[in-house]
């Protein structure tokens, strides 16, 4: 079943370039976004909501498409040893402007409730190194973030 799953998401959302269903630009994405909504181990409705607001902003899904993502990404999430397999991804297929707007949505992911946790912050700093943004972007992304969410 879940083979099937993947291969249905494969053909209809895979990057040309990325040939494994692993490695398309959406799950990668979806992945790491997930990482930081599980990172203070709660989910709510709020990270809920803005999880999908922020997949369907960076990408072109129709609802049952962002369903399927949605599952795949906690399939892959659980399984995955660590950030990055789906990190590499974007750096190979993003430019600097691409990934400042990943570490956007991060940010935004982790202030939907309005905390930010100690475990939240550790796992963007995480990603935003493996994806080579400059502590400055990290800290300017994050501050932009939060007088926007206050």
């Amino acid at each position: 079943m879940l083979k099937n799953i993947q291969e249905w998401f494969k053909v209809q959302l895979a990057d040309s370039s990325a040939t494994d269903d692993v490695n398309s630009i959406e799950l990668a994405t979806a992945v790491l976004f997930y990482e930081v909504m599980r990172a203070d181990r709660e989910f709510t409705k709020t990270e809920e909501r803005t999880y999908r607001q922020q997949l369907t902003e960076h990408f072109s899904l129709s609802e049952s498409e962002l369903q399927i993502l949605c599952d795949l990404t906690k399939v892959k999430a659980e399984n995955a040893v660590d950030y990055q397999q789906f990190t590499k991804v974007l750096n190979d297929l993003y430019n600097p402007q691409q990934k400042r707007r990943i570490l956007d949505s991060l940010w935004t992911l982790a202030y939907a409730d309005h905390e930010l946790s100690p475990e939240e912050d550790y796992t963007i700093r995480k990603i935003a190194d493996l994806l080579y943004i400059p502590h400055s972007q990290f800290i300017q992304s994050k501050l932009a973030v939060k007088s926007h969410t206050s």
